[in-house]
């Protein structure tokens, strides 16, 4: 397996990585950013997942979500992953969309041509790139959580219902709570996986919690200017799947916030506190 490092810089005392490695989740070169931040040798640090949103990269969190001076403080490795295959001969949207293809792998593994042979972003980020991270920086893989925004959301809740025994803590900004109700939901899944519905709702994340799944609770925190509010997030449906599970879901609706890293960057620190919080920090 290759592995390259692109760039490393100081930051908040800390390092910032910047990493590409060979996957064979994705048969592609995929692209992360790992921020550890300064600690005594032989230590091992709870490690914070973030997930992208739609045409996004590592690099938009990485630029724009000012975590790092928190991450320091608290002794927080922050991971952020690319949001789907790239590279030649990878298929995108036949239309040229933004909301399918290329930056838009949903966290999911696609079972249908020509998508099947390189979108497994649920093997990726659960499997492959974990191990990468654990082999080669100083992580507690006991002590792991996730976080994601808007699709990245979606990807954040649906693999921490799957997975409650491996991450302590799931929140989420302006996430799809309900991709199998909402348009971009109902494109992603069906030319990824299929016109079967039942195979959509473990991708799904009020499916998953209507189905059975359980965590303690929640943090997700929604602009009330975000522009996708009402089409696509309808996180009033999230609201009410936890009420009738008995998930103690704290929704936030922040006023006047959009959609954007202006939104996150505000918001990101009480994110933060709250998984250290539950990492044992």
């Amino acid at each position: 397996m290759s592995f390259e490092t692109i760039s490393i810089n100081t930051a908040q005392g800390g390092v910032q990585h910047v990493c590409r490695h060979r996957s064979n989740s994705t048969g592609t070169e995929m692209t992360f950013s790992v921020f550890v931040p300064a600690h005594a040798k032989g230590t091992a640090l709870p490690v914070i997942w973030y997930l992208s949103g739609l045409t996004c990269t590592h690099a938009n969190v990485t630029d724009k979500g000012e975590y790092r001076k928190t991450c320091a403080e608290l002794g927080l490795i922050f991971v952020a992953p690319d949001t789907s295959p790239r590279g030649e001969g990878v298929p995108d949207d036949p239309a040229g969309a933004y909301d399918f293809g290329l930056g838009a792998g949903f966290y999911v593994d696609a079972t249908e041509a020509p998508y099947s042979e390189h979108y497994r972003m649920w093997r990726y980020v659960t499997e492959e790139l974990p191990a990468l991270i654990a082999e080669r920086f100083p992580v507690d893989r006991d002590r792991q959580s996730i976080m994601g925004h808007s699709m990245g959301g979606h990807g954040a809740l649906t693999i921490g219902l799957s997975h409650p025994e491996r991450y302590r803590a799931i929140s989420a900004f302006s996430p799809i709570v309900a991709p199998s109700k909402v348009p971009w939901g109902q494109k992603a899944l069906e030319g990824y996986l299929g016109g079967n519905r039942k195979t959509w709702r473990r991708h799904d994340a009020v499916a998953l919690i209507d189905d059975g799944a359980r965590v303690t609770d929640l943090l997700v925190d929604q602009g009330t200017a975000d522009q996708f509010l009402d089409a696509q997030l309808q996180p009033e449906r999230l609201l009410e799947s936890c009420e009738r599970a008995g998930i103690a879901l704290t929704l936030r609706m922040q006023e006047g916030y959009d959609h954007s890293y202006f939104f996150i960057s505000t918001f990101l620190e009480d994110h933060l506190r709250w998984h250290a919080a539950r990492l044992g920090k």
